[in-house]
């Protein structure tokens, strides 16, 4: 089986070269020598350049010979959930939606990323005890990182 540390560091070798704001989101190797790599950007999107330039630097560099393997080189989708804290910086102002690992959802806008943390500004309603009626008030809410279990950004073609 591939060694997941040489091939995370010949991705990081490619990264470090390109100095474009590249990060490894995931990395993976199967039992079957099947190679991911996730890949995304700190400021606009992952280029396809910057997907082939990571997986040739990986492959140019592991012996098919002596391993096969299977390698793929991709960019973060936006349908996949957030999994690195540059991932939620980069989204700061979109809404995301988030489940707690207490099996709350709540959506809400990203509004700001502290070290072990984000805070959501969201829509809530609350009863109001004087006109025996819900409201809509607008809550900020802070979730630690440990406390999330999935958090996707809410894709809107408004």
């Amino acid at each position: 089986m591939l060694d997941k540390k040489i091939i995370k560091s010949l991705a990081e070798e490619r990264i470090n070269e390109l100095n474009n704001g590249l990060y490894i989101v995931e990395l993976s190797v199967s039992s079957k020598n099947v190679i991911q790599v996730e890949i995304d950007k700190l400021k606009g999107g992952v280029s396809v350049e910057d997907c082939i330039s990571v997986s040739r630097n990986i492959e140019h560099n592991l012996d098919r010979d002596k391993e096969d393997f299977e390698l793929h080189v991709s960019s973060a989708g936006l349908d996949k959930p957030l999994r690195h804290v540059n991932q939620y910086a980069k989204n700061v102002g979109r809404v995301l939606s988030v489940l707690g690992i207490d099996g709350k959802m709540q959506e809400g806008e990203l509004v700001k990323v502290i070290e072990d943390r984000v805070v959501l500004r969201a829509m809530t309603k609350k009863l109001d005890e004087k006109k025996k009626k819900k409201i809509r008030m607008e809550e900020i809410l802070e979730y630690p990182f440990s406390q999330i279990k999935e958090a996707k950004i809410v894709i809107s073609f408004k």
